[in-house]
């Protein structure tokens, strides 16, 4: 990889230093689901990407950071986008997803990135950047206000802040349809009654427009912006992949994992459900499901 080197990181005093078990989570149990359907998650989530990047017109030379880079082919089209005399700088909680980052930039001969393992709420990020990026990589901090001060800090003046996150479970049938499936079935494990890894405060955690304003605020961002994107996305290319995705993924995916020998009794019902369930979104290219998103934008002052 090309670039200076980065700054190791360095804890805020005021935050705890100690690996969490989201972190964990993300290293361990979530990155094998994740490369398991790897097909399916990058395929799916570019689909919003893809339209954002337009939205975000990068200029050529700029400076930019990926927030929860994951498998890096967020990065790598950022990075496309800038150009050589620009820089992509990726970032995650996970030392697996920067490993695998890593690797998609040298198969796809990218030279203007690199990659580091930061835990955004409280390691030093680099910079100053022109931009900052974040495809469904906020939603799952334990401490959502330091992550976003955190990252105000490393924009320039002026500089803006692009974050991809899930809207309302009601407009996200192919999650919400295949949690209620499961709950209905399977007892659900609260994150605070087991000492089991979690994902964190899930995928709706910055659904509520007003939260996350007042968030940004807070944080000292400015002029900032909703704009609603809806798609289709590829949950399977048939029903049993489709099924598999739902169980291993997502709400419903965490339940099944945090009931386990209880889960793994009830399998044939909750196959059984999600089957049905999941039935309606089938079409002759593969389960498709509507999806819907906020694009949120927010200024550091100049």
């Amino acid at each position: 990889m090309n670039g200076p080197a980065s700054p190791g990181p360095v804890a805020d005093p005021a935050l705890p230093s100690t690996e969490s078990v989201i972190i964990k989570a993300w290293n361990t149990v979530l990155f094998d689901k994740f490369c398991r359907f790897r097909h399916l998650v990058v395929h799916g989530l570019s689909r919003h990407s893809e339209v954002a990047f337009e939205r975000c017109a990068y200029p050529a030379g700029a400076r930019l950071l990926d927030i929860g880079c994951g498998f890096g082919d967020t990065t790598v089209a950022l990075a496309e986008r800038v150009g050589p005399s620009g820089e992509a700088v990726g970032v995650d909680c996970a030392e697996r997803f920067i490993e695998a980052s890593r690797a998609t930039a040298a198969q796809a001969g990218a030279r203007n990135v690199r990659f580091e393992v930061r835990d955004v709420q409280q390691d030093t990020l680099g910079g100053p950047y022109d931009y900052a990026f974040a495809r469904f990589g906020t939603m799952f901090f334990e401490l959502p206000g330091a992550a976003m001060r955190n990252i105000r800090r490393a924009l320039t003046p002026g500089g803006r802040l692009t974050q991809i996150v899930w809207r309302r479970r009601e407009d996200n049938p192919w999650v919400h349809e295949a949690e209620r499936c499961v709950t209905a079935i399977v007892p659900v494990v609260s994150h605070e009654n087991t000492d089991a890894v979690h994902c964190g405060p899930g995928p709706f955690s910055m659904a509520g427009p007003d939260m996350v304003s007042a968030l940004l605020v807070a944080a000292g961002f400015e002029r900032i912006c909703f704009e609603r994107h809806d798609c289709d996305i590829c949950i399977g290319r048939d029903l049993d992949e489709a099924v598999e995705f739902a169980m291993a993924l997502g709400p419903a995916g965490e339940i099944l994992r945090l009931a386990g020998d209880e889960a793994e009794r009830l399998r044939p019902r909750v196959i059984a459900a999600l089957r049905e369930t999941l039935a309606r979104f089938e079409r002759p290219d593969g389960v498709r499901a509507p999806s819907s998103a906020w694009f949120i934008t927010a200024t550091n002052p100049a």
